[in-house]
């Protein structure tokens, strides 16, 4: 059987995150989606985004990548959540019969206002 593999990162908030202001988090994460946007717009993420209603609040985002563990790992510590020290990289390979699954390009959010826009 042949199997298809994709680069998976797992975003985490660190235990020793930095404590910020609501206005220098907003500032950040609109600098984390425009970061991720980028990348997704350049093809190397082929999906992503936050999780939600999980077990373990220390999850935080979840992205599929078309390259391999070490250009994602490269890519995505370079986030600015990351640099600054909130969100930490966990990469991994994940296999599944080929043809299982299929990507379709969309738009990526640059920002928490266009998340928020309906």
């Amino acid at each position: 059987m042949r199997f298809d593999r994709y680069t998976v990162i797992l975003l985490t908030l660190r235990a020793d995150a930095p404590v910020m202001t609501e206005e220098e988090a907003a500032e950040l994460q609109d600098r984390h989606l425009a970061h991720g946007a980028d990348l997704h717009e350049r093809g190397l993420i082929l999906v992503r985004g936050p999780l939600v209603d999980q077990d373990d609040e220390q999850f935080r985002g979840f992205s599929v990548w078309s390259v391999d563990p070490e250009t994602a790992r490269e890519h995505a510590e370079a986030d600015p959540a990351v640099r600054i020290g909130r969100l930490a990289v966990n990469v991994m390979t994940w296999m599944m019969p080929a043809g299982s699954i299929q990507f379709t390009k969309v738009r990526s959010p640059r920002s928490i206002a266009e998340v928020m826009a309906d």
